[in-house]
């Protein structure tokens, strides 16, 4: 009689741990299943940001036509440079639609162009109109040779042309120096 009790308990026993365990598979599986499908979507779809050599920097500041370039030198660890970040924010929907450029250059290093840059250009909705500039590149000549304001020694800077009228504004850039500067290049 004890063995059939002993068997009975050990059958009972072991159909059990049977049963939990296909609960915990069928639940592991369930789990995968989602995390898989989450994880197969793109992690982000933005646009890669596009990296200026000094040259191609130095070419697209000398850009002559009708169109108004603006072009604002900033660090995501400036703060004057992220205070300003919504001036150009509102130029950029006041002015969709007319011949006005308005591009952010990240001066940042290089060490921060996959962490910190990305991260910042999308907090503050600017990814479309920011272009990457290795600040350890930029020399004395870089600057001679583009500005008569800015040597580099600090930012923002925010450089306008439109045709052969510049604007240069070293420092940070009030709402309303930017609306003047940009009605002044556009008449």
């Amino acid at each position: 009689m004890r063995k059939i009790i002993l068997s009975t308990i050990v059958l009972v026993a072991l159909s059990s741990c049977k049963k939990e365990s296909q609960k915990t598979d069928d639940n592991a599986n369930s789990t995968d299943s989602v995390t898989v499908s989450q994880n197969t979507e793109p992690a982000s779809s933005a646009l890669p940001l596009k990296v200026l050599t000094t040259q191609q920097a130095s070419d697209y500041l000398k850009t002559k036509n009708d169109t108004l370039y603006v072009t604002n030198f900033f660090a995501t660890w400036c703060g004057p440079c992220v205070k300003e970040i919504p001036h150009f924010k509102e130029k950029i929907a006041e002015l969709k639609g007319k011949p006005v450029k308005i591009t952010f250059v990240s001066v940042d290093n290089k060490d921060v162009w996959n962490t910190d840059v990305p991260r910042f250009v999308d907090e503050h909705g600017i990814r479309e109109n920011t272009l990457l500039l290795d600040g350890k590149l930029l020399d004395a000549n870089f600057f001679k040779s583009n500005f008569t304001k800015w040597d580099g020694s600090a930012i923002p800077f925010t450089y306008m042309r439109k045709g052969d009228k510049t604007e240069e504004s070293l420092g940070m850039i009030t709402p309303e120096e930017l609306d003047s500067k940009i009605k002044s290049l556009l008449k």
